[in-house]
């Protein structure tokens, strides 16, 4: 009975260790093709808000941790930034509205470093659906709408919903979802602004400290 038990575990720990091996080789097979795919999605995103005549370079090999508060949290956000003849003209971030209706809405934003909106698109959303998913551009036109738009100074009394004095439209029954994107897209547009004066203090992404 110990020799059939024992001969038993040994035949089950081989096949556990088959398995795992195999799992570890399809792991090494995809992986390269999976990067690719998520860089070609992320280029995809990044040709949505910021026009292909903006910039020429790779921006998705430059990429910086960014962390600063008015990216709606204190975690470090991507920041990729565009050239044009070398020179840095626009940077395109990931961001975040914590204030949205059922929890925080992360968003891509593209700006100059003078206020000009490029772009915006949703990375992520929990809103309530038919209503604050509104925020998606596959159910509505409504982000699109921050396309050159600029943001002139951090009391710009244009940027907000209509409900608030602002130009931006809200959805009906749904006020808080658009506020919340409304607010973000114009902080991570002031945040852009001072992109040229923190260059030499950027981390690339994937760097460690020392």
């Amino acid at each position: 009975m110990l020799a059939t038990m024992r001969r038993h575990g040994l035949i089950l720990a081989f096949f556990g260790a088959l398995m795992t091996g195999m799992t570890a080789i399809v792991n090494l097979l995809t992986k390269p093709t999976i990067e690719h795919q998520a860089l070609l999605q992320q280029k995809t995103l990044f040709d949505q808000v910021i026009p292909a005549s903006v910039y020429d370079n790779n921006m998705q090999n430059e990429c910086y941790n960014v962390t600063d508060e008015s990216l709606g949290t204190a975690t470090p956000h991507r920041l990729y930034l565009a050239r044009k003849g070398g020179e840095p003209v626009a940077a395109v971030v990931e961001t975040t509205a914590p204030d949205g209706y059922s929890g925080a809405i992360q968003l891509l934003v593209a700006a100059d470093f003078h206020g000009k909106v490029y772009g915006s698109r949703v990375l992520e959303q929990h809103e309530t659906p038919g209503l604050g998913d509104k925020i998606e551009v596959r159910i509505s036109d409504w982000i699109k709408h921050f396309a050159n738009e600029t943001v002139n100074g951090p009391s710009d009394p244009r940027w907000a919903v209509k409900k608030d004095g602002g130009v931006f439209d809200q959805f009906t029954g749904a006020t808080i979802t658009p506020r919340a994107v409304v607010r973000s897209v114009k902080r991570t547009a002031l945040f852009i602004g001072t992109v040229p004066s923190q260059l030499s203090h950027l981390t690339p992404c994937g760097a460690r400290d020392e």
